[in-house]
């Protein structure tokens, strides 16, 4: 494939530098940035022959095939809008839009134009959520109960970010938009989010967004998504996932504390550790390979196989738009304190059903709550009788 980057900033050269150093056939070939300079600095960099500060030229560029939009959050719709005036199939940092208006705005731009469309949450594609999810569908740990995710540092690079304005919030724009597509993917996308309840505070910058929030999202089937996202973290990026279920349980690690730690007093350090680091000496978490453990190879073989095979890649625009309406929902609830409704236009998976309760049976007449091996090796068993109701135990003697 050949590329437009639109943006030269912090994450535009995390992609370049994926992509360049993996799957090798595929290559940035022109970059646009709104400063000049920033454009030829990044063409140098990254050895590109052609650079630019008008969007339009790198996306109408000959030679390119896909675009790849790395700009801030308020330039999305405008630069989705150019891709698909060009017939230009286009992938899309997160979060898709500010809000799920703007987001439904794109999936149907894209989809009309008849182009590819996907959405860059690379967090969805690190091996160990891969992993993960491939226990998760052949049933390892049973029906998923609850999946929680955590994103927490000192807060973004740049001043858009900061900006509620061009960023459409804070802390849950910027971030939860990683944490719910997390959970969507354990608990299921065809299963439809119902409701949020979510508490969110500007506790330590002088912004007006929100740098900290906590949010439940209940789903169709019973299960719940939860969210914890933080600008105001001290001491690194902190990126871990937890996922319950009826079988058993899988707790991810993904940056931060990851079984890489090293100290030093600080001679002949290069000065960066890890995104989101805070020091350079001392006891520090390098990662040892930040893009893989990001997720950013895997996420773009993924786009560019989808693209060449005619197929949907794991994470599409009609993603990035549900992601937007739970987090709309998010931020109402936030205000009024109480549960609100994910308000979707357009829903593409299962309707919701009753939720059915499938017991598990002990025998004809008792229900099993739980069994327990004693210190002693016997074996005691919690049950229900499934007419009555009364709850007792027996206990099985250790031979």
């Amino acid at each position: 494939m050949r590329i437009a980057m639109l943006g030269s900033g912090f994450i535009a050269r995390f992609y370049a530098t994926s992509l360049h150093a993996q799957r090798r056939k595929d290559e940035v070939i022109t970059v646009y940035s709104r400063n000049l300079e920033n454009a030829k600095r990044f063409a140098e960099d990254y050895s590109l022959a052609h650079f630019t500060n008008t969007m339009e030229e790198a996306i109408q560029h000959p030679e390119v095939d896909v675009v790849l939009i790395s700009l801030p959050n308020h330039l999305h719709e405008a630069a989705v809008a150019a891709c698909t005036k060009a017939k230009k199939h286009v992938l899309c940092t997160k979060p898709l839009g500010r809000t799920a208006e703007e987001a439904k705005r794109m999936l149907d731009m894209v989809e009309e134009a008849g182009i590819f469309g996907g959405y860059l949450e690379d967090l969805c594609y690190t091996p160990k959520f891969l992993k993960s999810m491939e226990s998760i569908k052949n049933g390892s740990i049973g029906k998923v109960l609850w999946a929680k995710s955590r994103e927490t540092h000192p807060g973004p690079h740049s001043d858009w970010f900061w900006d509620m304005e061009k960023s459409g919030g804070g802390a849950i724009i910027d971030l939860g938009c990683h944490c719910v597509e997390i959970g969507r993917n354990f608990i299921g996308k065809n299963v439809k989010p119902i409701e949020v309840m979510c508490w969110a505070d500007t506790q330590v910058h002088p912004i007006d967004a929100e740098d900290h929030a906590i949010g439940l999202v209940k789903y169709a089937n019973g299960a719940i998504g939860q969210f914890e996202v933080s600008w105001a973290f001290r001491g690194g990026m902190d990126l871990r996932d937890e996922v319950m279920g009826t079988e058993g349980t899988i707790w991810i690690n993904s940056f931060l504390r990851t079984g890489f730690e090293m100290f030093t007093s600080g001679k002949g350090g290069d000065g960066y550790v890890a995104e989101k680091a805070e020091v350079d000496k001392g006891w520090l978490f390098p990662v040892g390979d930040e893009a893989h453990d990001l997720g950013y190879p895997h996420m773009f073989t993924d786009m560019f196989s989808a693209i060449e095979e005619k197929r949907d890649p794991l994470e599409t625009f009609y993603d990035g738009y549900v992601v937007n309406a739970i987090l709309d929902a998010a931020y109402t609830s936030a205000k009024t304190k109480l549960w609100e409704p994910v308000l979707l236009e357009d829903w593409r998976g299962d309707e919701p059903q009753e939720e059915e309760k499938n017991w598990v049976s002990h025998d004809n007449n008792y229900y099993l709550i739980k069994e327990e091996v004693l210190p002693n090796g016997d074996v005691k068993l919690i049950l229900k009788h499934k007419n009555t109701g009364e709850i007792i135990q027996k206990t099985k003697l250790k031979n």
